[in-house]
């Protein structure tokens, strides 16, 4: 009977360090000391402007990550060129060869069109920092983003424009992709709605260089406002086109405005134009911003701008998500619906079940050669 309660004794250690073990394996496989990660930017093209920001807000936020959760994160990052060629190619590499569970990005709303479909294919979450369409909404059980639907965006500009401008009439010139047609057709649907009346729709392809054609047309029409949803580099040209055929309006835009070299290409001519964006504010003395500005400043030189805060608070969500959630795409993907008033730098976060977010939006004016606040 002793020896009975001996074996009995030994054995039931012995489960107690099997069970253990491999308690201990499985918490390692959720919450590896070091994992891979991947992030899909347009680091070269037309629209590197915004992936390099983007790119440096991700850096930034790896040290605190690790400090945060003793988990360090490699990003594999790859080149979508802004296309969704690029894109395309970019999330077959980082899926089949890194099996990555998560991928931050694509930037663009056509790149994240063309992608988000295969997300539900190969079981991985894509967490965009600035894919706008309304068409994403809903697309995959595994497509996020923490950047407002144009729908929102474009919405809060139109009632803007007639409710607080109190203009009656505008025309719209916007770049022919998914993000700018967006934007073009929840911003002339509200403006419509509530009584203003948009009076011819232009659009132009990336990359174009004159725009006198459309401008003068638009001239002939005398709108109270033009709308200009695009990309930065095309919108400068536009103003200063506009200035030099004379065209004396109110002009509005969206986020895509949001960047300083806007400023460097229309100079003068775009004093004035008033747009729509997420929420950021570079100069607020909250201490989770100020530290956030401090760091990037100090490493890069410069101030950061929307996409560069973007970036850094998906990283920091997606972190959250699998110190919470697990390593591995279901795990991920279920904690992310469950994020509510995310404490961002670009204000409380919070996901929806269609994947959308919820946030703040803000309206901007150039003043003085700056952005500032309306």
């Amino acid at each position: 009977m002793k020896k009975a309660k001996q074996y009995l004794i030994v054995a039931i250690i012995i489960v107690i360090a099997i069970l253990t073990t491999v308690f201990v394996a499985i918490s390692r496989e959720r919450h590896p000391n070091e994992i891979n990660i991947g992030a899909i930017l347009p680091l070269t093209g037309d629209a590197a402007k915004y992936g390099q920001a983007a790119e440096d807000g991700m850096q930034l936020a790896l040290a605190n990550i690790k400090k945060e959760y003793n988990t360090k994160i490699n990003i594999i990052y790859e080149d979508s060129q802004g296309t969704t060629n690029g894109a395309v190619s970019a999330f077959e590499k980082l899926t089949s060869i890194n099996k990555v569970p998560v991928i931050i990005g694509p930037m663009l709303s056509s790149e994240a069109l063309s992608v988000a479909p295969l997300a539900d294919k190969k079981g991985v979450v894509i967490f965009s920092p600035s894919a706008s369409s309304p068409k994403l909404t809903n697309i995959s059980k595994f497509f996020f983003r923490n950047w407002p639907s144009d729908t929102y965006e474009g919405g809060e500009m139109a009632k803007f424009a007639y409710d607080t401008l109190h203009l009656k009439t505008a025309a719209i010139l916007s770049i022919n992709l998914d993000y700018g047609v967006g934007l073009t057709d929840v911003f002339k649907k509200s403006f419509d709605s509530i009584g203003g009346k948009v009076l011819t729709t232009e659009y132009y392809n990336q990359g174009a260089t004159d725009f006198r054609t459309q401008l003068i047309k638009i001239k002939s029409m005398h709108p109270n406002a033009v709308y200009l949803p695009g990309y930065y580099a095309e919108i400068g040209l536009i103003l200063v086109q506009a200035k030099e055929l004379g065209l004396k309006t109110t002009f509005l835009s969206d986020s895509g405005f949001n960047n300083p070299e806007v400023l460097k290409i229309a100079r003068n001519a775009a004093e004035g134009v008033i747009f729509a964006t997420p929420y950021y504010n570079p100069k607020s003395q909250t201490q989770q911003v100020k530290n956030f500005v401090d760091r990037y400043t100090k490493r890069y030189g410069k101030t950061p701008g929307i996409f560069a805060a973007q970036a850094y608070d998906a990283l920091n969500i997606v972190a959250k998500a699998i110190k919470i959630g697990g390593y591995s795409a279901d795990g991920i993907r279920t904690t992310l619906y469950s994020i509510l008033d995310f404490p961002g730098v670009t204000g409380n976060t919070s996901i929806e079940k269609n994947g959308n977010v919820i946030k703040p939006i803000q309206i901007m004016v150039v003043k003085n050669g700056k952005f500032e606040h309306f």
